[in-house]
């Protein structure tokens, strides 16, 4: 008998076997989108500075004076203690539902609480003082997750709950579901489409807020939102500038707003600051991009081999000498990039898993790779005077610049 039900048992495992090949042509592995969502009482009083917690997903990065702030996506920022770069130490956390970026200038922060605008006096950091909230001033500011091959949007009560954004998990799934998704998924892009002072910190390339002078722009999927902070308390929302699909980051240089978007590259001149007015724009398809410029060049990563729609992921640099026909010199082929940086004639990439990539860029048609930091997860860099900051999965490096390289100075685990 018991052989009997071995026998049994060894033919049902092989059956499973068989039918687990058989399947291997109709299944693989998809990035699936799920909504996180908060109460409405919960958000609206859901700003608060409490002790140091560890963080849950790294996001971006900010430097200002002796601190540095890191985003945990959709729950608030870190508040890091960097007056000794070799010992970095974190102090404090602003729990801001809902919230990615942030901005400060005089020792006050502003922060995105979804479609909310938070201003916080950091003068006394060990002493956060909420001084204002401005309420459907951010108006299309929902984060979509261009990553995702899949959106599970059923069962948010929309009546008594707030939509924060979207937590991503691996599921295998049919090739066949992932072919037809486009027509399924349609009624989701219907509805998403329904140079610094010492007072001003410093952002990453994925930043979506940016400070320049008297002014707060923000951007979302669809607008520069714009604000005057000239009394730094209390900021006047002012005309929204339409500027396309999939707005993603933003960047300043000189008279010029640089925006990053799914499409493209639009640039936008502000010599009146309060009117943006388009200048020209550089379209490479379809990707995931952040852009930076130095001199006469605009250095864009592009991720792809998800939903923003392109297969293939590099490194374009583009001649802006002529600020109205911007066009591309050359291009560098790269693993599944995301932020990036320049320091002088220094370049720094972000390339996802593939590590941090750092490139002499004195003649562009012909990049130096000067080191390369394997073995780490990367997101985004702020090149600042003296130091490099890194934020990569769950941890904060601080690198020294070198004649012809960089040097690790410091990790913080942020978990």
């Amino acid at each position: 008998m018991k052989k009997r039900f071995l026998l049994l048992l060894f033919v049902v495992s092989l059956g499973l076997v068989s039918c687990e090949k058989s399947d291997d042509g109709k299944y693989a592995d998809y990035l699936v989108a799920r909504p996180l969502t908060i109460s409405k009482t919960e958000f609206k009083n859901g700003v608060d500075i409490i002790a140091p917690l560890p963080i849950q997903e790294s996001g971006k990065i900010y430097a200002y004076q002796d601190y540095i702030f890191v985003n945990d996506k959709y729950r608030g920022v870190h508040v890091i203690d960097n007056s000794d770069p070799n010992a970095p130490k974190k102090i404090s956390f602003i729990k801001i539902a809902g919230n990615v970026d942030i901005s400060i200038k005089d020792d006050y922060l502003y922060a995105d609480s979804l479609m909310d605008l938070i201003v916080l006096d950091i003068s006394d950091v060990n002493n956060i003082k909420i001084v204002n909230r401005l309420e459907n001033v951010l108006r299309d500011n929902i984060v979509w997750p261009a990553d995702a091959d899949f959106y599970e949007y059923d069962g948010v009560d929309y009546e008594n709950e707030v939509l924060l954004g979207w937590e991503t998990v691996t599921e295998r799934r049919l090739i066949s579901e992932y072919e037809e998704r486009f027509t399924r998924d349609g009624e989701i892009f219907a509805l998403a489409e329904a140079a610094n002072d010492a007072s001003v910190g410093q952002g990453g390339s994925l930043a979506r807020f940016k400070i320049v002078g008297d002014f707060l722009y923000a951007v979302d999927s669809h607008n520069i939102n714009i604000f005057n902070i000239q009394n730094l308390e209390d900021p006047k929302d002012l005309e929204d500038v339409y500027a396309g699909f999939d707005i993603e980051t933003i960047f300043s240089k000189d008279q010029y707003l640089f925006l990053g978007s799914m499409r493209g590259m639009y640039i936008y001149d502000i010599s009146s600051p309060a009117t943006p007015i388009f200048v020209s724009e550089f379209q490479h398809g379809t990707a995931c991009d952040p852009v930076v410029v130095d001199g006469d060049y605009a250095f864009v990563t592009l991720r792809g081999g998800n939903w923003c729609g392109a297969t293939e992921s590099g490194l374009f640099i583009v001649d802006i000498s002529d600020i109205t026909n911007p066009e591309l010199t050359v291009s560098y082929p790269m693993d599944g990039p995301y932020g990036l940086g320049v320091k002088d004639e220094k370049l720094f990439v972000c390339d996802g898993d593939s590590g941090l990539k750092v490139y002499d860029k004195t003649d562009v048609e012909d990049l130096v790779a000067l080191n390369h930091f394997k073995d780490i997860n990367t997101f985004d860099v702020i090149p600042l005077e003296n130091s490099l900051l890194m934020v990569g999965e769950d941890v904060l490096y601080q690198y020294e610049y070198l004649d012809n390289e960089i040097k690790l100075l410091s990790t913080l685990q942020l978990d």
